[in-house]
């Protein structure tokens, strides 16, 4: 059996349960959900879904250098959103942090999130 590794960083919000920021196995690191909390204040950044996706997207990035990769290690990314009318922005804004080839991904409507986030994001990284 594999070894797991936890990866934390203090450049990305603590973890608010029973549960890692990230778990690295073998070359895969599994990183759990980030919501728009600032890691200084583990605060929500905004109510707006601009704000929010943009420090979902620099929180991921902090998880993923924390373990020795970056989000252009991403192979799968899984985007949960309360309004998918936000799609269009999570492609912009996606597309100032990653760049081709751009990983696996799928956009889910939920009903809500933690802390009432309106955004939320998990991924797969492969180092």
């Amino acid at each position: 059996m594999t070894d797991k590794i936890v990866i934390a960083t203090e450049n990305a919000p603590a973890a608010i349960g029973t549960y890692s920021q990230a778990i690295k196995a073998g070359n895969t690191v599994y990183i759990s959900g980030q919501i728009p909390l600032n890691p200084d204040t583990m605060e929500m950044v905004g109510d707006d879904f601009d704000s929010q996706v943009v420090q979902v997207f620099d929180n991921l990035k902090a998880v993923c250098e924390a373990a020795g990769g970056s989000l252009q290690h991403i192979a799968k990314l899984n985007i949960f959103m309360v309004d998918l009318a936000n799609f269009a922005k999570v492609n912009e804004v996606m597309g100032q942090y990653i760049q081709q080839p751009y990983p696996a991904r799928a956009a889910i409507g939920v009903k809500e999130l933690p802390k009432g986030s309106l955004v939320e994001m998990d991924a797969v990284m492969i180092l």
